[in-house]
């Protein structure tokens, strides 16, 4: 029962977080056991001219001996890669897989520069700093003591790898690599006369799962409606979906009433009072009356 349950809880985890997470727990456990970690580090002429090619994919699966380092870096792994393809890039693994090549391509290309033998660190790094920017009203709290918004949360990683006495260099190379690709992705092609340069290849999308109209529009940080027609396609579809219930009851026009209940922006609410760092300038310190009035 207990092996079931375990079962069912790692298949619901999204493909590629599960694939990636995987891959490290197993090439930590052949460290102990098969091989040895200077069979899968990174060095350009081991790869450039003995053709270990396999060095390229290796030196971002291992993360150190199991250990409180190994623990805390999985952790982080899994729950941000995981919380990525659930949120920004949900039914969008093409994508997701080609930031992940994007991002591997870059740090392998900065390694040839630095003395960073394991560039796994600096990738988990990436996908915190594209998580943070992507959600940057949420609000974080680190081991209780510091309280901050999503934005910071790379910086105060950094941070705390220097208290430890660790290189922030891995930490500024997965926060490069990561600002790069949210620019390229989520802020230059909103720019007027921006246009947008990465592009998934179609080799990538064929091979993922077909995808309906709705679910397959771009989008970055959460799931925005688009365009008005976009948005009567979500409709279509979310009420084709209904009206294949056995148990239906509602008319077709309530149905489509539902799809737009859901796709509608809502109205915004004449009462709400939003919290005093949310109003537009901040503070509203003393409400224009001098002190000691």
């Amino acid at each position: 029962m207990a092996y079931q349950s375990l079962r069912l809880e790692y298949l619901q985890i999204p493909p590629v977080s599960r694939a990636y997470t995987t891959a490290c727990v197993l090439t930590t456990a052949a460290v102990l056991e098969l091989i040895t970690p200077f069979q899968l580090y990174f060095n350009p002429e081991l790869i450039f001219k003995h053709f270990q090619i396999w060095r390229l994919i290796t030196n971002f699966l291992f993360f150190g001996p199991v250990g409180f380092n190994f623990l805390f870096n999985m952790i982080f792994l899994y729950r941000y890669c995981r919380m990525l393809e659930e949120g920004s890039f949900r039914g969008r693994t093409a994508d997701f897989v080609f930031m992940f090549l994007f991002g591997g391509f870059l740090m392998t290309l900065f390694g040839l520069f630095v003395s960073l033998v394991f560039l796994g660190q600096a990738f988990t790094i990436m996908l915190v700093y594209v998580w943070s920017r992507r959600n940057p009203y949420v609000r974080m709290n680190f081991f209780g003591l510091l309280n901050f918004q999503a934005p910071f949360l790379p910086w105060v990683l950094m941070g705390f790898s220097l208290l430890l006495g660790n290189s922030i260099i891995v930490d500024l190379l997965g926060i490069a690599v990561g600002h790069i690709y949210f620019f390229l992705e989520d802020v230059f092609p909103n720019q007027p006369g921006g246009i947008r340069i990465l592009k998934t290849p179609s080799i990538l999308i064929s091979q993922a799962p077909p995808l309906p109209d709705a679910v397959s529009a771009r989008y970055s940080g959460s799931f925005l409606v688009g365009s008005g027609a976009w948005k009567s396609r979500c409709e279509h579809w979310v009420c084709s979906l209904l009206a294949e219930l056995p148990d239906r009851e509602q008319s077709e026009g309530s149905l489509r009433a539902c799809g737009k209940a859901i796709f509608d922006t809502p109205d915004e609410d004449p009462n709400y009072n939003p919290l005093p760092e949310e109003r537009p300038g901040g503070f509203a310190w003393g409400e224009g009356q001098r002190l000691g009035g």
